[in-house]
């Protein structure tokens, strides 16, 4: 099997991807994967070689990916607006051999210290003249084809960096298999994607929500994405009725935005038959709006980083506000608490199992063997309830982490960063709500005795290391951060301090 064969049935003909104006047929998609699977292969590239992707929502990432499965090679998807600190870390943690760079990261990428970067080999650019050391794209599309090759079931296809079950930042591998029983798993949900939608594309790709759901579903059903560069109420509005998309997938933030957003008419999503909102809860309240305001209902759905991602989903079922709807055919889900399983409206962590399962955090056995027990079940971190007919409920994390428009953030992560300031002596991160992130990151900082040093000063110095909906968005500065006799921060005491200041 080879995931990358997903997009072989498909008529020539059929629209693929259209992007910044133009369209690319699944002829022209399936000629250029094939062109740049032998020019990946000319570099080097070989089974189970590491390919980072620094690419934007556009064409490259989607034949750059394809490209690197057809070859058994692991696509590493990074967010192209990280600071250079972090590429570093992340390239390094996985050595990857392959950088692909587009225009956005290229600033950044020369910034990066390739000395903590070693493992890379060859650094594949956008630009039409690449500098010393690096080949452009165009030159390795213009490559003869080579085949693509058959792999085990279990063979690493992605490793997506993720903070979701085991805290701090980690690779969690995802293999052929359980991308496509994610997709599979979903696509027998009665109302699935069809050969004739549109589907707006503008969640992340190198985020699993965006990659395996927007661009591994719509490829497998054969429709057509709008692959869109970043989020905009009005232009998203205005594109969606223009090109009569069909299928939106979002995040609350994005919901959030269309909800309150006075100027978009009555009627913007009058060619939408499927809203799908996921990677934290979606409000209430913001349902109601969408769909009184629009006749628009948003099916919620739950998913994670190591489950493929999809979980649970009311799509295709009667949809209850407040709910992630139930879990798909083929995924098995528990709520678990002291007792065991938990009775219906007792809170419970979920427990999930099924093909869709990843494999495992990337050289760390202990954080793996912390979340996959045994049996194959994946310990979530995350708290829920379920009602009489099987609907799951999220009440909250077990963990620490903060979401922040549906991504992952780990407190000791940014508190790492705060506390390499050298006016900086302790510091204490929590997320707090925001009426339109979900969540935003909030830090308790403990300056030096006698150093002066303001709120803007540390909110640049983390944009320096870390990418920004990670960075704090308020700083407190306080006397002492709350700690226990062993030391160890209470973070539900820096919500006191907060409610007090």
């Amino acid at each position: 099997m080879n995931l990358a064969s997903i997009i072989d049935d498909h008529p020539v003909d059929s629209v693929a991807l259209i992007s910044r104006g133009q369209t690319t047929t699944y002829g022209e998609l399936r000629d250029q994967i094939d062109h740049l699977r032998g020019g990946f292969a000319s570099i080097g590239v070989q089974r189970g070689d590491r390919i980072a992707l620094l690419c934007s929502n556009g064409p490259h990432f989607a034949i750059c990916y394809f490209a690197a499965l057809g070859l058994g090679a692991v696509t590493v998807p990074l967010n192209p607006l990280s600071p250079s600190p972090e590429l570093e870390r992340e390239i390094g943690d996985v050595d990857a051999k392959v950088v692909v760079v587009e225009k956005l990261s290229a600033a950044t990428w020369a910034n990066v210290d390739r000395s903590l970067t070693s493992s890379v080999e060859t650094v594949v650019t956008a630009d039409e003249e690449p500098g010393e050391g690096e080949v452009s794209i165009d030159s390795l599309l213009a490559v003869a084809p080579v085949p693509r090759v058959d792999v085990h079931d279990d063979h690493l296809a992605a490793l997506m960096f993720t903070s979701g079950t085991a805290g701090a930042p980690r690779a969690a591998m995802l293999s052929h298999s359980n991308l496509l029983a994610s997709i599979e798993q979903t696509m027998n949900v009665s109302g699935r994607m069809r050969s004739d939608d549109i589907v707006y594309g503008v969640l992340p790709l190198f985020h699993i929500f965006g990659l395996n759901v927007v661009l591994g579903m719509s490829f497998a059903a054969g429709c057509a994405v709008l692959l869109v560069q970043r989020f905009d109420p009005t232009t998203a509005a205005d594109s969606i009725r223009e090109r009569r998309v069909t299928i939106v997938p979002g995040v609350p933030t994005m919901w959030t935005a269309f909800a309150h957003f006075d100027e978009l008419a009555d009627d913007s999503f009058s060619s939408v038959r499927l809203a799908l909102s996921g990677a934290s809860r979606l409000s209430p309240t913001v349902f109601e709006r969408v769909r009184d305001r629009f006749g628009l209902e948003i099916s919620e759905g739950y998913g994670l980083t190591e489950a493929s991602p999809t979980v649970t989903t009311s799509s295709g079922i009667p949809v209850r506000a407040g709910s992630v709807g139930r879990a798909l055919e083929g995924v098995e889900v528990r709520v678990v608490n002291v007792d065991g399983d938990a009775l219906v409206g007792d809170v419970g962590e979920v427990w999930v199992r099924g093909a869709n399962v990843f494999l495992g955090y990337f050289g760390d056995a202990d954080a793996t063997d912390s979340v996959l027990d045994s049996e194959g079940w994946l310990h979530t971190g995350d708290m829920a309830i379920t009602d009489d007919d099987g609907y799951l409920y999220l009440v909250d994390r077990s963990k620490d982490l903060v979401i922040v428009s549906g991504f992952n953030v780990y407190p000791a992560e940014v508190e790492e960063v705060l506390i390499a300031h050298p006016d900086v002596v302790e510091a204490g991160v929590i997320g707090v709500p925001h009426p339109h992130t979900g969540e935003a990151v909030k830090a308790f900082v403990v300056a030096e005795s006698g150093r002066k040093v303001d709120e803007e000063t540390l909110i640049e110095h983390c944009l320096d290391h870390l990418a920004r909906y990670k960075c704090p968005s308020k700083i407190l500065f306080v006397p002492e951060l709350p700690r226990n006799a062993a030391g160890k921060l209470i973070r539900r005491k820096l919500n006191e301090i907060m409610a007090s200041s």
